[in-house]
């Protein structure tokens, strides 16, 4: 009986994390700037001050993303960290006690007694750290999650997903700008329902409504807040 996780899931579920972040971070940087220029929009015609809000928005979107996916994935890391560390102590100070406690863990997974005391004793003869840390913490110490590789992900999804919105709102006739980027936004949306949908193994329906609701409402919510507060002469 094979009670080892395969060598490539660790891995497979990584990629799958960071393609979630990625799409997420998109979502963010769709949104977020969408809503800056439509409000703007709404409240001027200059393209000048639209493309100035845009990349000011951008640039704060992107270096926000990258901060806070960093200081999240630094305390994860450092809580990872620490458990690995109290682990290798328990194991090199009580090792009977660690024993006895990944049989347990292998008899709760449905192993019989003497089954599941043979497989600790073999992983542990093999190797103990490996054998507690991936049965006990589920955690990989050589697949710990990079926070500055985190930061940059999630910098570069905001920026190419808030590039959507402002590539559409520059190029478009001024009676149009609005409109298209309406349209285009609700587009990136459905695809990045649909993938985060296929990620995560979700509803895609669902998905799709949820992310386009927020979006189109964030938009509507600042073009009328823009439209109230429109200014002339610029």
């Amino acid at each position: 009986m094979n009670v080892h996780t395969e060598p490539h899931q660790s891995n497979h579920q990584s990629k799958l994390n960071w393609l979630r972040a990625g799409v997420l971070g998109a979502n963010d940087g769709i949104v977020s700037t969408a809503g800056i220029i439509v409000g703007v929009a709404g409240a001027t015609n200059s393209l000048r001050v639209i493309l100035a809000a845009g990349i000011a928005g951008i640039i704060a979107g992107s270096i926000s993303m990258a901060a806070g996916e960093y200081v999240s994935v630094s305390s994860s890391r450092d809580t990872e960290k620490a458990l690995l560390d109290q682990e290798t102590y328990e194991l090199k100070n009580y090792p009977k006690e660690e024993l006895e406690e990944l049989a347990s863990i292998y008899e709760h997974k449905g192993l019989s007694r003497n089954t599941a005391l043979q497989v600790a004793k073999e992983l542990t003869a093999h190797d103990a750290m490996a054998a507690h840390f991936d049965a006990e913490l589920k955690i990989d110490p050589n697949n710990l999650t990079s926070p500055w590789h985190a930061a940059f992900a999630s910098a570069i999804s905001f920026f190419v997903g808030a590039l959507i919105p402002l590539a559409v709102m520059i190029l478009s006739s001024e009676s149009m700008r609005v409109m298209d980027t309406f349209v285009a936004v609700i587009v990136a949306l459905i695809i990045a329902g649909v993938i985060s949908a296929k990620v995560g193994g979700a509803n895609i329906l669902k998905a799709i409504i949820r992310v386009v609701t927020g979006g189109v409402l964030a938009m509507a919510v600042t073009y009328a807040i823009g439209r109230l507060f429109g200014v002339t002469g610029l």
